[in-house]
């Protein structure tokens, strides 16, 4: 079976259930962008099994970042189903990414000023993954001002902006990657 079935080639694609819609429906760009944001932590995954620093330090990072990828399928499927149901787990998750932040935080040296994004290699993907989930949380929020979106996903995304900034700091730190303090 090809991977190409030439449908969309006229500008418009189908959603779950078949209704076609254009390829810049706020619908499809939403979950495209979700789609953005999980090849990014595929590179980061990547380039954390390549690092140095991967035996042990980083794995729980790296585990927690799968859980994500397969969570952001789910979403983007979700997404491109108007008749989806609830994905009520992103409630135990939300409180995965909680107990995560937290237990990364009490490692790393208390944050007292804002930081620019950078650090080493992993970090600083791991602050451009944080940019790129805001991005897709503004979608979502857009989206739910027209068309009915499944509210656990706003939520998850919120958190899981923070907890790809406290992933961010604590690879760094783990690398011993200095963190640059914004001056005004």
């Amino acid at each position: 079976m090809p991977i190409y079935t030439r449908k969309g080639d006229k500008g418009e694609t189908s959603l779950f259930g078949g209704k076609r819609v254009p390829k810049y429906s706020l619908r499809v760009d939403t979950y495209g962008t979700v789609d953005e944001l999980d090849s990014l932590i595929g590179l980061i995954i990547a380039r954390i099994e390549s690092s140095k620093f991967k035996v042990k330090s980083l794995r729980k990072t790296r585990d927690e970042l799968v859980k994500i990828q397969n969570d952001l399928l789910d979403i983007g499927s979700t997404l491109a189903n108007l008749e989806a149901k609830p994905l009520l787990y992103l409630d135990e998750r939300v409180l995965d990414f909680e107990k995560l932040i937290d237990e990364m935080t009490v490692k790393m040296p208390e944050l007292k000023n804002f930081i620019l994004p950078g650090g080493g290699e992993v970090g600083a993907l791991l602050h451009m993954s944080r940019t790129l989930c805001r991005r897709v949380e503004r979608r979502i929020v857009e989206l739910a001002q027209t068309e009915a979106v499944d509210n656990h996903i706003i939520k998850y995304f919120n958190r899981m902006s923070d907890l790809l900034f406290t992933m961010a700091r604590f690879v760094n730190h783990r690398e011993k990657q200095k963190e640059n303090i914004w001056k005004k």
